[in-house]
C-alpha cells in the first residue's frame, strides 16, 4: 500500500489491523475507539455505520464482533476514498462495503427496517466560524447531518428491537435523548467520559427501537491522565459485559 506525503500508517493494536490517517483530513480520536468497544452485535447481524470517516469504527467493530456484513455511509468523497483504502489494506472487502452518499438517501442502498445495529460517531458541534478546512468542518459540525436527522434516519433503518450506538457531546445529551425518543428509540444504556481533570466530555449511548422505558447508567469513563495525556489503556468495565 503506497502512502501519500500527508498519510501515516498506525497500528490499531487489534488482530494486526492497521489504519491510514491523513493529517490534512479528519483524523479519529479516542471517541471512535470507545464507541467501537461499546458496540455489541451477533455474528449474523447486518450493521450500518453513519459517517464512516476513515473506517476505523467499522473495522474495529467487525474485528471484535466477527460480523459478516457492515455497510458504511460517508458523504465526503475524500474521506470515502481513505475509508476504501483502509478496508482494502485490512482485506475486509467481503465484510465491509462503502457507500459514498448522503445517508438521507439510504433507501437507494438498503431497505428500511432491515438493519440490526446502527452505530455512529456523528458531527456533534454546532456550526461555527472556526477556521477548519471543509473536510474537518463537515466531520465535526452539523453542516450535513443534524441530531434530528441522525436519529430519524437510524430509526428508519432499524428493525424493531434493533440497537443504535452513538456518542455525542455531553453538553447536548438532552437534545440527543429527546430526538431518540421522538423517533421511537429508547435509551437503554449510557455513560459519560471525562478527562483527567474531572470535566465530562462525551455521552455514549445505546438506544433500542421499540424498547420499554428504563436505562442503565454506568459510572464515568476516565480517558486521560491528570496532565491531559490519553491513558495508555482505557478501562474496559463496560466493554466486556454480556447482555
Amino acid at each position: 500500500m503506497i502512502l501519500s506525503d500527508n498519510e501515516r500508517l498506525e497500528d490499531l493494536q487489534c488482530d494486526g489491523l492497521k489504519i491510514i490517517q491523513n493529517k490534512n483530513l479528519y483524523t479519529f480520536s479516542s471517541d471512535s475507539v470507545i464507541l467501537a468497544n461499546f458496540v455489541k452485535t451477533k455474528p449474523n447481524d447486518f450493521a450500518v455505520e453513519i459517517g464512516a470517516g476513515s473506517g476505523v469504527i467499522s473495522i474495529l467493530v467487525q474485528a471484535k464482533n466477527k460480523l459478516k456484513r457492515i455497510t458504511c455511509f460517508e458523504i465526503q468523497e475524500e474521506m470515502a476514498n481513505l475509508c476504501r483504502k483502509n478496508i482494502e489494506l485490512n482485506s475486509l472487502q467481503d465484510k465491509i462495503s462503502l457507500v459514498c452518499d448522503d445517508v438521507k438517501n439510504f433507501r437507494n442502498h438498503i431497505k428500511p427496517n432491515s438493519v440490526d445495529v446502527v452505530f455512529s460517531n456523528p458531527p456533534y458541534f454546532k456550526k461555527s466560524e472556526e477556521g477548519l478546512n471543509k473536510v474537518r468542518k463537515i466531520a465535526r459540525e452539523e453542516i450535513c447531518l443534524s441530531c434530528s436527522t441522525l436519529c430519524e434516519t437510524a430509526s428508519k433503518m432499524l428493525k424493531n428491537g434493533g440497537s443504535f450506538y452513538v456518542c455525542y457531546s455531553a453538553e447536548r445529551v438532552i437534545e440527543l435523548i429527546e430526538n431518540l425518543s421522538k423517533n421511537g428509540l429508547k435509551v437503554k444504556e449510557m455513560f459519560f467520559t471525562e478527562n483527567g481533570k474531572g470535566k465530562v466530555k462525551l455521552a455514549v449511548v445505546k438506544a433500542v427501537k421499540g424498547a420499554k422505558d428504563g436505562v442503565k447508567v454506568f459510572p464515568n469513563l476516565v480517558t486521560n491522565e491528570d496532565n491531559g495525556d490519553y491513558l495508555a489503556v482505557l478501562h474496559t468495565k463496560y466493554f466486556n459485559k454480556k447482555d
